[in-house]
């Protein structure tokens, strides 16, 4: 793609997926955007956007196609059922979900072969905090021209893209990402219980410990809100990291690889989430360990 100034396509306006359009539309790209609930466009609409009535119209009228989705099975749909059939060799596919690396690169190879069209797998780590500012951190995966392409055009949105190599290195590098931030969670929701029990001021913590080796984004994130006990507006969801590390296990599994603490922290999100807690924030995770 040669291209200097695209059209983009952008699919799936969710909690991600509404602040970066809205950041690439104030960067000045035009952007085309489809989605599942139309009510959710709104926002986006207001900013400029410009509503497809279809994911094929999006596709056919837009150079590089974003897609934001819950899900690998959600992107496999989307992939097969509506952008093969509309795409062609001068479009770019980038895959901001987080989905199995295997089924990226099985994607991927099906859409060249049947149309031409190319595809970087990008992940995002850094949440809608991170969306709303332009900071996320990028974990690509694709060719070497494909990656300049993306990072063109993801600019308003990263404080840093990483090309972590071929079609899937990307998806692979955000489950070792989920990996680290749901063990930090977990073990942050049960110290915090723990120094609650304890009798300490557990608001404290986080700037107790701010610049020392226990620091984490997730502490200064999750702790202030698991000492309040105050879990609204939810920016991330317990399904998304339960999804996540059930790909790091599968992954391991075809590795040949263990995963103890990973494997015990998707139990343990797992039970979580069994108890009406999937759709929440994991600062609810603190639950866990206490009766508050």
């Amino acid at each position: 793609m040669s291209k200097t100034t695209y059209t983009l396509g952008f699919i799936g306006i969710g909690l991600m997926g509404r602040p970066l359009t809205l950041r690439l539309l104030a960067a000045g790209f035009r952007v085309n955007v489809w989605n599942r609930t139309a009510a959710k466009l709104d926002t986006v609409i207001g900013a400029g956007a410009k509503v497809c009535g279809s994911i094929g119209e999006l596709v056919k009228t837009s150079d590089v196609i974003l897609v934001c989705l819950a899900d690998t099975a959600a992107v496999e749909s989307v992939v097969r059922e509506h952008i093969i059939g509309n795409g062609n060799r001068d479009k770019l596919l980038i895959d901001l979900s987080s989905i199995h690396p295997e089924a990226t690169r099985n994607l991927a190879a099906e859409l060249e072969v049947a149309c031409g069209m190319r595809w970087v797998d990008a992940p995002v780590s850094g949440g809608t905090a991170g969306a709303e500012s332009g900071s996320l951190a990028i974990m690509a995966g694709g060719s070497d021209a494909d990656i300049e392409v993306a990072r063109a055009v993801l600019r308003p949105l990263y404080s840093r893209l990483t090309h972590m190599g071929p079609i899937g290195s990307g998806q692979t590098t955000k489950i070792c990402n989920q990996m680290i931030v749901s063990c930090n969670v977990l073990v942050i929701a049960e110290m915090m219980a723990l120094a609650k029990s304890a009798g300490v001021d557990a608001a404290k913590i986080p700037e107790a410990l701010a610049g020392g080796f226990a620091d984490s984004k997730p502490l200064q994130i999750v702790g202030p809100e698991m000492a309040d006990n105050r879990f609204e507006p939810v920016k991330w969801r317990v399904k998304t990291l339960l999804k996540d590390l059930w790909m790091a296990v599968d992954l391991a599994g075809k590795q040949g690889s263990a995963l103890p603490m990973s494997g015990l922290a998707a139990q343990l999100l797992q039970l979580h989430g069994s108890s009406g807690f999937l759709d929440q924030d994991p600062s609810t995770l603190i639950k866990l360990y206490s009766q508050d």
